[in-house]
């Protein structure tokens, strides 16, 4: 007869628990990727806001669409996989921001009757991305310095080109520009750090993180 449990002197059946294979992801950092389509795109479009070279206007639209906007989306996907939210979130944004910004100039801006109409639609578009941008430089301060530093700069050129556009006021928008150009090199920077800081498998370059390191069992004292 089958053993019953029960009370004591009962025999209990013990099974082997069925092995379960821990889930691994093989992707590499998407983050120096994102970064560095993020900076291209907003390098060539500072330099044309900045009145420096005013046909990289037409380089930016062609990055919008593809470094900035697909392959930068793509990076969000792969920060999906790794269970980075913050990454996934802001690579996954930002470049659904380019795509958008190729749409609106190609195929919205042209279509708007007056200078005022313009001024609003720009201005709107700018406005959504400042608030997205204001608010996610809080949990940057939680990452790194040189990712900080890249949500600090870009919330300044949207607040500037916000106005700029709003009041068309072409100073502002020349001023937003130059801290474009800014963001872009912090970009740049963020991005070079992360691909040589994983290629070599030590911290070469500094990127000041921020997050707290977790606390061994080896590293706390009795009391």
């Amino acid at each position: 007869m089958a053993p019953e449990s029960g009370e004591m002197g009962s025999v209990a059946v013990a099974e082997d628990p069925v092995p379960v294979e821990p889930t691994v992801y093989r992707v590499a950092d998407p983050a120096p990727l994102g970064l560095a389509a993020f900076a291209m795109t907003t390098f060539a479009l500072s330099v044309s806001n900045a009145k420096i070279w005013g046909p990289a206007a037409d380089s930016a639209l062609a990055l919008a669409l593809v470094y900035g906007g697909a392959v930068q989306l793509l990076a969000g996907m792969w920060e999906f996989v790794r269970k980075n939210t913050f990454g996934a979130l802001a690579f996954s944004s930002y470049g659904a921001f380019w795509i958008s910004y190729y749409v609106f100039v190609k195929f919205i801006v042209g279509g708007l009757t007056s200078q005022a109409d313009v001024s609003v639609a720009v201005g709107v578009f700018l406005l959504g991305w400042t608030i997205f941008t204001a608010y996610m430089t809080v949990p940057s301060l939680r990452v790194s310095g040189a990712v900080a530093a890249v949500f600090v700069l870009l919330t300044v050129t949207f607040v500037l080109l916000t106005i700029g556009a709003f009041q068309d006021q072409a100073n502002l928008t020349k001023w937003g520009g130059y801290v474009g150009i800014a963001t872009a090199a912090a970009a740049w920077y963020a991005s070079f750090a992360g691909v040589v800081n994983e290629t070599f498998k030590k911290a070469i370059i500094p990127t000041l993180p921020l997050a707290p390191k977790p606390v061994t069992s080896g590293a706390r004292t009795s009391g």
